[in-house]
């Protein structure tokens, strides 16, 4: 009895471990492919992720230049091509119109020799940059003229500021004169006046104010030739003699000529010759003298 017990034990503990090493084996079985799917799972989502995530950015970053670079450049060039390209169309219009008259500045006189070495005395002006500030038509005005103006203003009136400011001009100009034209365009108001407008060999006229001499007798004056200086005459060399009879008119006719004060007054001087052009420096050389002392305002026309 005893005997066959202890070969059913026997018996059942190696059934036991049997069973034992079986689902071991089974379950060593079912989890190696866990590992291994749980190994290869990153594998595969990092093998797909990875040119998921990447190729789209190396695409659009590709991509985005090529769309920009065509469309911005031209887009942004093109009208300032356009507009350099209007600019000079719109000035050439002009130049007829602006360029018979400017307004300039004496510097003083100096001499210059031409090819064939003679010595040519010149008057250099400072001619320019004149601003175009206001435009008169005959419609509007009753006559057609430009305002030009020449020289900066240090101390501008609230009235000077708002009347350049139609002109669109920031400072304020000190020297303003009209020139009469013919039909005139609002177009021109702002416009800039160039010493470039005349050429070697042109004739214009220059108006000036002369030199100022103070209070001069009659002779320097006039021209008088005084009383004789012989034959009895006596302290009547310089004196002016008669001004008029005494019945009748029995006063001084108005506009005699008399001692008074000499110079300051308006002289126009025609047909001198522009000798020579400096359009870097606005400088233009006229043959001969022109009225004013030296960084006095002269008017040039054509």
């Amino acid at each position: 009895m005893f005997s066959e017990d202890k070969d059913n034990n026997i018996e059942n503990s190696s059934n036991e471990e049997s069973i034992e090493e079986a689902s071991a084996e089974e379950t060593a079985a079912v989890e190696v492919p866990e590992e291994e799917v749980a190994a290869e799972a990153p594998l595969e989502e990092s093998a797909e992720e990875a040119p998921v995530e990447e190729a789209p950015g190396e695409e659009v970053a590709a991509e985005a230049p090529l769309e920009e670079s065509p469309e911005e450049a031209p887009v942004e060039e093109a009208p300032g091509e356009e507009v350099a390209a209007e600019a000079p169309l719109e000035e050439k219009e002009i130049d007829p119109q602006l360029f018979d008259f400017i307004i300039g500045k004496k510097l003083g006189m100096t001499s210059i020799f031409l090819e064939n070495g003679t010595s040519v005395p010149c008057t250099i002006i400072e001619a320019g940059p004149c601003k175009i500030t206001q435009v008169k038509t005959s419609d509007k005005d009753g006559y057609s003229a430009l305002q030009v103006g020449f020289g900066l203003k240090k101390n501008p009136t609230k009235s000077d500021q708002g009347h350049f400011s139609k002109a669109n001009l920031k400072d304020s100009l000190k020297v303003l004169k009209e020139f009469k034209t013919e039909e005139n365009s609002q177009d021109l108001l702002g416009s800039e006046i160039l010493v470039n407008s005349f050429s070697e060999g042109e004739y214009v006229t220059v108006t000036g104010k002369s030199k100022g001499k103070g209070f001069a007798g009659h002779m320097k004056r006039h021209n008088f030739g005084g009383g004789r200086a012989s034959h009895g005459k006596n302290s009547v060399m310089r004196k002016a003699g008669s001004v008029g009879a005494g019945t009748w008119p029995g006063r001084v006719w108005p506009g005699t000529r008399m001692a008074g004060r000499m110079g300051g007054d308006k002289v126009t001087v025609e047909n001198l010759k522009v000798v020579k052009v400096d359009n870097n420096k606005n400088l233009l050389f006229v043959k001969g003298a022109i009225p004013g002392p030296s960084k006095s305002i002269v008017y040039i026309e054509k």
